[in-house]
C-alpha cells in the first residue's frame, strides 16, 4: 500500500491525530509472518495492531445515539451515504465492498468487489448518490473513481487523472457533472458521468497556490466552487471558482482552456485557520469551514468578506486519556462540515468524539457523544498494560445527513451510528443577553441560566465556558463548575468575562453551557472589544 493513506498523524500520549500526513504504521503491509490468521479481514493488519484497527468492543447507544456492528469484522468503514429509500450506504476501506445498512430490519448487506486486490486497503473519503440508482466514491490508493450501480450490483473502476501524488478525496454528484477535489495532487476535477470507460473526459482546475493542498468544497445557489487550499500549519486561502462564467467563456471562444485566474476569487483565511479540511455553503449564502488543528469553526460572509470564529466546547477527559498528563490543551478537531434541511450546521469533532449541530439562527450548539471509544487512539494505558473501559476515541471520519437523522461510520470500531436529533434534550441554556460589550483591560460580569426540560430528579452538569482567543478569559463567579441540577430548580450561573490588556479591539464569539454525559447544550455570545 502507498504511503499516501490516512492523512493524518499519530502522536504518542495526547491528541492523537492531525490531519495532513501518512500514517506509515496502518499504509505499510503486514509482515509476511502473521502470528495467528482469523480468515477475515483483520488479516492485512499484524496481531497487536488489530485492537487498534479492527475495533475494541460491541456496538453501545445513549437516548440520542445508536450503534451497529458491522458483520464482517475490521472492516474500516469510512465515506456514508444515505439514497432515496433511506437506506444506508459506506465504503469498507479495508475490504475495497460497499455495504448497505437498511435502518428497517437493522440488517447489512455487503457487495463483493471482484475487482479489487486481494489484501488490499484504501481510503476512500468521498460519495455520494446519482439519481440513477448509482453510488459513486473516491479511491485514494489505486488513483480512482469507482461507480456501483445498486441496480445490478456491479462496480465499475474510472482511472483518476493522476500527476504525482494525487489523492482524490471528497466527491459530489452535482446535476449532470461529478466534481472531486484532488488534495495532494491540488487540482479540482469535473467529469460527466454519462460517459463510460475509456471515454471519460476531465476536466482539472489547478489551484492557485503552487505546492499546497485542495481540500473539501462546496457549491452555491449561483453554481460557484468554493474550496480551499492550504499548507500545513501555514495558513491558506478560500478560493470562489466562477465555473458558469467559465465554461460560457470556453463555449464561445476558439479557445479550449482560458485563463482560470478571470474566472477566480481569492480570500485570504484568518491567521487562526490554519487546516480547513471541511467547507460548505448555508442557506443565507455564507461559507461554514472546519478546523481540523484547533476546536474552532468559521463563518464567512462573501458580501461583507468578514470571517467570524466559533469554538466548540472542550473534549471530555474520556476521549483523551491524559494518563501520562501530556495533554495540556485538548482540541476537538472538527473536521467535516454540512448543513442540513433546517439550515443548521453539521460537523464532525474527530477528537472529541461527536456528531454537532449548530444553529446559526438561535446561535445553539448541541454536541452528541458517541458511546464507542477505542483507547489505542488516546492516553488511556495507566502503565499496567490494561487499557481504561472508556476511554478514546472510535475515528468519526464522515457522515451523512438523512432528515433528522445524521448516519456516520467508527473507522476504528467497525460500527456505523446514526444521532436523532428529534429526540428533546434534558436541558436549556437561557441567556440575559446575546451580546457582551467591553475594551482591553477591563472585566465584565454575565449571567445565564441552566434549566431542566425533563422530569429526571437530578442531572450531572458540568459547566461549559469556551472562548476563540486566549486574551478572553472566562471566570465562573460563586458557582461550581460541576452540580447536580434538579429538575424543579432552574440553575443561575455567573461568570466574569476578563479582556487582557493586550486584547485586540474587534467581535468575537464566547459559549456557555452544561455538558451532561451523553450530550453538551450551549450557546454563543457575542463580545465586542472596543
Amino acid at each position: 500500500m502507498n504511503k499516501k493513506g490516512l492523512l493524518v498523524v499519530l502522536f504518542f500520549g495526547g491528541i492523537m491525530v492531525s490531519s495532513g500526513f501518512g500514517l506509515q504504521s496502518m499504509m505499510s503491509p503486514p509482515p509476511e509472518d502473521v502470528p495467528e490468521l482469523t480468515g477475515t479481514p483483520a488479516d492485512n493488519f499484524p496481531e497487536e495492531q488489530r485492537a487498534q484497527f479492527c475495533g475494541s468492543s460491541d456496538a453501545k447507544s445513549t437516548d440520542y445515539v445508536q450503534e451497529f456492528s458491522i458483520p464482517t469484522l475490521c472492516t474500516n468503514p469510512l465515506a456514508i451515504i444515505t439514497d432515496y429509500d433511506g437506506d444506508v450506504w459506506f465504503a469498507e476501506t479495508n475490504t475495497g465492498k460497499l455495504a448497505k445498512f437498511d435502518p428497517d430490519t437493522e440488517t447489512f448487506s455487503e457487495y463483493e468487489n471482484l475487482l479489487w486486490p486481494p489484501g488490499a486497503r484504501s481510503m476512500m473519503w468521498g460519495m455520494d448518490y446519482a439519481p440513477d440508482g448509482s453510488i459513486w466514491y473516491t479511491d485514494e490508493a489505486y488513483d480512482s473513481i469507482w461507480k456501483f450501480s445498486t441496480i445490478e450490483e456491479k462496480y465499475e473502476r474510472l482511472s483518476y487523472p493522476s500527476e504525482g501524488d494525487s489523492l482524490p478525496q471528497k466527491l459530489l454528484v452535482d446535476g449532470s457533472q461529478i466534481i472531486i477535489n484532488d488534495f495532494t495532487g491540488n487540482k479540482l476535477t469535473f467529469l460527466d458521468p454519462n460517459q463510460s470507460g475509456e471515454e471519460i473526459n476531465y476536466l482539472s482546475i489547478p489551484s492557485p497556490i503552487d505546492d499546497s493542498v485542495t481540500a473539501d468544497f462546496t457549491v452555491d445557489a449561483n453554481d460557484n466552487v468554493w474550496y480551499t487550499n492550504w499548507l500545513f500549519q501555514q495558513g491558506g486561502v478560500l478560493v470562489k471558482f466562477d465555473q458558469n462564467g467559465y465554461l460560457k467563456s470556453v463555449a464561445n471562444s476558439n479557445e479550449k482552456f482560458l485563463p482560470l485566474l478571470d474566472f477566480i476569487e481569492i480570500y485570504q483565511l484568518p491567521v487562526t485557520l490554519l487546516t480547513p479540511n471541511g467547507v460548505v455553503v448555508a442557506d443565507d449564502g455564507t461559507i461554514w469551514l472546519a478546523d481540523t488543528t484547533s476546536s474552532s469553526f468559521f463563518n464567512f460572509d462573501p458580501v461583507t468578506e468578514n470571517f467570524v470564529q466559533y469554538v466548540t466546547s472542550d473534549p471530555q477527559l474520556s476521549t483523551y486519556g491524559n494518563q501520562t498528563g501530556v495533554v495540556k490543551t485538548p482540541i476537538s478537531r472538527p473536521y467535516w462540515i454540512e448543513s442540513d434541511d433546517q439550515g443548521r450546521i453539521v460537523f464532525n469533532e474527530q477528537t472529541a468524539n461527536n456528531i454537532s449541530v449548530m444553529d446559526p439562527i438561535s446561535q445553539s450548539l448541541v454536541e452528541y457523544h458517541v458511546p464507542s471509544k477505542n483507547p489505542n487512539w488516546a492516553d488511556c494505558d495507566p502503565g499496567t498494560g490494561v487499557l481504561l473501559a472508556d476511554c478514546g476515541v472510535a475515528q468519526i471520519f464522515d457522515f451523512t445527513i438523512d432528515g433528522e437523522k445524521i448516519w456516520f461510520t467508527e473507522w476504528a470500531e467497525n460500527n456505523i451510528g446514526v444521532v436523532d436529533t428529534s429526540v428533546p434534550l434534558l436541558l436549556e441554556i437561557q441567556l440575559n443577553s446575546n451580546s457582551l460589550i467591553t475594551t482591553p483591560g477591563n472585566s465584565k460580569e454575565f449571567n445565564f441560566v441552566v434549566s431542566p426540560l425533563s422530569q429526571k430528579d437530578l442531572l450531572s452538569v458540568s459547566l461549559i465556558l469556551s472562548s476563540t482567543h486566549d486574551f478572553l478569559n472566562l471566570e465562573l463567579v460563586g458557582t461550581p463548575e460541576t452540580f447536580q441540577l434538579d429538575s424543579d430548580a432552574p440553575r443561575p450561573i455567573s461568570i466574569r468575562v476578563n479582556t487582557s490588556e493586550d486584547a485586540i479591539p474587534g467581535t468575537y464569539k464566547i459559549l456557555l453551557g452544561a455538558q451532561l454525559p451523553d450530550v453538551a447544550i450551549s450557546k454563543y455570545v457575542t463580545v465586542t472589544i472596543e
